[in-house]
């Protein structure tokens, strides 16, 4: 990985000014001033931005935090609000004015944007995440430019989708995005906290897998998140076949325009069909498989299906279909899946060959637990790392 120091004659990056298609997230803290309040120069910087983008023949999502920000001051609260029903309500003023600004400045460009409200059941389950794609798909169809953000005035549970950094990496590749852009208060990934007199900037980040670097610290008042679930959502784009660049929000321009501003992730995997992604990252198991050694390797190294002979205990209640953690006998992940069995009928299977079970109980007993194209295998890791 290379450090800071980037002259005027480094090419422009490829991996932003190629992409068809971007997905950029900005956070609480770099639209809000110190008050808390939406700051509308900010605002208009990275609206500029995204327009200019729209006219270089890029379709732009924008995944934007704020709208609880932007609530507080209206009902005069000085701190982010602890409680559940308290975000709930400074997410509900918030949400319409966040929006109705993004509507006016994005108008001056001839531009209309759509409101994509998401809950984490939106990407857990398999059908609303196929509504959301239709939804995405008919908007950047239309010209519209998608604002996404988590719908948090609905939210049943603690509001927080990694301060919506792995939500922006999800919709990245839902969405077919061809390079993510994280925007931040931060300028880039520091070898240390940005604080410590040590801490050096790294520009790129060939393999975000080998990296070795100190996220301690805490994010921005106004916001929820900080260096580690930008991290994880660099890992999960970057895994999946998008790069990433991580940068100010002040830079926005010149990161979209392909500048070596920031960090850049590079890809380290390739493009996931969309119900692998899902299994991989979005999905909520509803059960183990836990498997023998061999059936880990036949998984893992073979690339095969999932057979009752290779299972040794199933945990939990699920129905077939549902997605379910495949783990060895040590407690270790080694893949997700879309399961062909009811839990209540697999303890009778297990540990048989699928030759003896069709012998026994007729060819609809031939078929796979999990079949390999209904499969996320967890990425293993390199040696040494």
């Amino acid at each position: 990985m290379s450090e800071a120091g980037a002259s005027a004659a480094t090419p422009a990056r490829t991996e932003v000014t190629g992409a068809r298609r971007l997905v950029v997230k900005v956070g609480s803290s770099s639209l809000t001033d110190a008050s808390g309040a939406l700051d509308i120069a900010r605002m208009e910087i990275l609206v500029d931005a995204l327009a200019a983008a729209r006219g270089r023949g890029q379709d732009v999502v924008l995944v934007s935090s704020g709208a609880m920000a932007s609530g507080m001051g209206p009902l005069r609260m000085k701190h982010r609000p602890r409680d559940l029903a308290s975000k709930q309500a400074a997410a509900s003023v918030g949400q319409g004015l966040l929006l109705g600004r993004y509507g006016s400045l994005f108008a001056r460009h001839d531009l209309t944007v759509g409101q994509v409200l998401l809950t984490v059941e939106d990407v857990t389950r398999q059908d609303h995440y196929r509504n959301a794609l239709r939804t995405f798909t008919r908007l950047i169809e239309l010209g519209v430019v998608p604002i996404v953000n988590e719908n948090d005035t609905v939210a049943t549970h603690e509001i927080r989708f990694g301060d919506n950094d792995r939500l922006a990496a999800l919709v990245a590749h839902l969405v077919g995005a061809d390079a993510l852009v994280l925007l931040s208060d931060v300028d880039a990934l520091y070898t240390e906290h940005p604080s410590h007199p040590d801490a050096r900037p790294i520009r790129l980040v060939p393999d975000i897998e080998e990296l070795v670097v100190d996220t301690s610290g805490r994010g921005a008042e106004v916001g929820t998140g900080g260096m580690e679930t930008k991290l994880q959502a660099a890992r999960i784009a970057a895994a999946s076949g998008i790069p990433v660049v991580l940068a100010a929000a002040e830079r926005v321009s010149d990161a979209l325009e392909g500048a070596p501003v920031g960090t850049l992730f590079l890809a380290t995997g390739k493009r996931r069909a969309r119900k692998l992604m899902w299994l991989a990252y979005a999905s909520v198991s509803q059960g183990e498989l836990v498997l023998d050694a061999g059936a880990v390797r036949a998984v893992t190294e073979r690339k095969a299906s999932l057979l009752p002979a290779g299972i040794v205990e199933v945990r939990g209640s699920f129905r077939a279909g549902d997605p379910v953690r495949l783990v060895s006998e040590t407690g270790a992940v080694v893949a997700r899946g879309l399961v062909g069995y009811d839990s209540a009928d697999l303890p009778g299977i297990i540990g048989r060959s699928t030759r003896d079970l069709v012998a026994e109980r007729g060819a609809g007993f031939d078929r796979e637990v999990v079949h390999r194209d209904d499969m996320a295998v967890r990425a293993r890791k390199k040696r040494g790392s």
